[in-house]
């Protein structure tokens, strides 16, 4: 079964800076670009923090007045003000844990980096929400696949409606004991939203299976 990957969603080319970046230099490509934060990068391309907008805002600080006889106070560099560790994710894991990652941290987009921790691309909040704008019909298809070809069900069988991303199943199988495992597959697909199982089972299979060991249990 395929999942998409966070490698199919990322941006790769992204807007970075070093730990001795300048303050304003930081501010000003988040509004040239239009973005809300920058990965660090060390000398060899690693990772070492993220420099948000929060992150510049707390940054700014009074400061003395050269007017009024104080010196002029150098504004931090990137490195001083960056959050750290940084908050990444590798490329090959799946888009939904990129997505519960960011929910868990509370952030808006999350440094890509290769089995080296080097950065290899960015992922937002906005490419993770496309894994949910697929069509019906391709959700359709692969429904259809994973129940023929790992669930062994058929066409004949089971009936597979998509509308917005709501899968909604329909029809006979065999056994019972095979309806949750279809309700399972189906929901962990990407690009689905909900699924409806009005599907039944011809026989109860799951009395037998609970039965069979205790038949064979003895008490001495």
């Amino acid at each position: 079964m395929k999942h998409i990957k966070v490698a199919d969603l990322m941006t790769d080319e992204v807007v970075s800076v070093a730990p001795d970046t300048a303050f304003k230099d930081v501010a000003k490509l988040l509004a040239q670009y239009d973005i809300s934060g920058v990965p660090v990068l060390d000398d060899e391309d690693h990772v070492v923090g993220v420099v948000s907008q929060t992150d510049l805002l707390a940054g700014t600080g009074p400061h003395p007045d050269p007017v009024g006889g104080g010196a002029p106070v150098k504004l931090p560099a990137a490195g001083d003000i960056m959050s750290a560790p940084a908050v990444t994710v590798r490329a090959e894991e799946t888009a939904a844990d990129a997505a519960r990652l960011m929910t868990r941290r509370g952030i808006e987009r999350l440094p890509v980096v290769d089995v080296e921790d080097r950065l290899v691309g960015i992922v937002t909040r906005r490419d993770l929400l496309r894994m949910f704008l697929r069509p019906d019909a391709e959700i359709r298809r692969r429904v259809g696949d994973v129940l023929r070809d790992v669930a062994g069900v058929s066409a004949d069988e089971v009936e597979v409606h998509v509308v917005d991303g709501i899968v909604t199943l329909d029809g006979r199988v065999r056994h019972q004991s095979q309806l949750p495992v279809l309700l399972g597959l189906v929901e962990r697909l990407d690009g689905v939203v909900a699924v409806a199982s009005r599907v039944t089972a011809r026989s109860d299979d799951t009395a037998s299976t609970h039965a069979g060991p205790s038949r064979h249990a003895m008490p001495w």
